[in-house]
């Protein structure tokens, strides 16, 4: 079987496409997936180097989610049979032909999605869903102003086109004119270009001097530092990665002074991506997430956006759009038709 093998911590682009080790043999509850699709994120490239919370046993294959097809089940797995269209958050295993994982965070597709579009579901429109709704998160509800920063990367589309769901007002934040378009396409009421404008006057400007109720921040660094001095007094502010390549630092007499929330997600815990795997506990959880989001697909309330569609031989130049931030949504894989 062919796919992307990590030998040694490296830079993504020293990567080849080899022979990888074979699969782990079919425990009762895993299933294997004939992989059709599978993403390619920042994170995978921080993988790669050893710089990531988590560091696979060499040799692997990198990428956390698929798209594809039930190719055997495991004993105990009743959810799913042979034949069946899924898509899948993984440990490591994507860019590969097949991939065996827990039947927990393998989630049925509709017919009618395709295989491409539907690589932004489980990394990115969980991600935004889980940030933006529960209730120890940014519980955004309706009339809140949203601030959605990197707004048309696959998260942050999907934090507008979910926000405008929940009835928010939201504001997006981009770096060009494409991607402020993109951000409005998808239903953003105002997008600021940042690198012309300075988001923090014109979120005040935007909202009478309040502030935002609710911040969706996957940049950070100075995006985080200056979303503090746009926020409305008790609001809430979700970092969910750091784009930027700056982790911030917290001020605390900022958060005192305006009752300011601090809420984090790393959704990866929920997808057994920590040293204690936790997923089973959320199994119901994140099903009924994933078949509302579906549901919204098959309704035309939200349009999961995969911006480039590549074969496997171009996972190289994939990482490089991706670093780059040329995409508007996702850069996915195409391992077979």
């Amino acid at each position: 079987m062919k796919g992307v093998l990590v030998k040694d911590w490296t830079e993504f682009h020293n990567l080849e496409i080899d022979e990888v080790p074979p699969l782990a043999a079919l425990s009762p509850r895993h299933v294997k997936i004939d992989v059709h699709c599978a993403g390619v994120s920042f994170a995978a490239s921080l993988v790669v180097a050893g710089k990531y919370q988590r560091k696979p046993p060499l040799p692997f294959v990198p990428g956390t989610e698929v798209t594809g097809r039930i190719a055997e089940v495991g004993t105990e797995v009743t959810r799913f049979k042979v034949g069946d269209k899924v898509a899948a958050a993984l440990d490591w295993g994507a860019m590969a032909e097949q991939v065996v994982t827990p039947d927990a965070t393998v989630f049925a597709l509709p017919e009618s999605l395709d295989f491409g579009q539907a690589i932004g579901l489980t990394n990115s429109y969980m991600t935004s869903l889980a940030a933006l709704t529960w209730p120890h998160l940014l519980n955004v509800q309706a009339g809140d102003v949203l601030l959605v920063h990197g707004a048309a990367g696959g998260v942050g589309l999907a934090a507008v086109e979910i926000g405008k769901i929940l009835g928010a007002q939201v504001i997006a934040t981009a770096g060009s004119p494409q991607k402020v378009t993109a951000a409005l396409t998808a239903g953003a009421d105002y997008a600021i270009n940042y690198r012309e404008q300075n988001f923090r006057d014109e979120v005040l400007a935007l909202t009478n001097g309040l502030g935002a109720n609710a911040i969706f921040d996957p940049v950070g660094g100075d995006v985080f530092d200056q979303s503090l001095r746009c926020i409305a007094p008790e609001g809430r502010i979700a970092p969910i990665g750091f784009a930027s390549g700056r982790i911030q630092s917290i001020p605390a007499n900022i958060l005192l002074v305006k009752s300011v929330t601090v809420c984090g997600l790393n959704m990866g815990y929920y997808f057994g991506w920590s040293p204690k795997d936790v997923r089973y506990q959320y199994t119901d959880k994140l099903q009924a997430m994933m078949a509302q989001l579906c549901a919204w697909c098959e309704h035309g309330k939200i349009h999961p956006r995969t911006s480039h569609l590549l074969p496997l031989t171009q996972f190289k130049h994939a990482m490089k759009l991706v670093l780059g931030r040329e995409a508007i949504g996702r850069v996915a894989l195409k391992i077979r038709d």
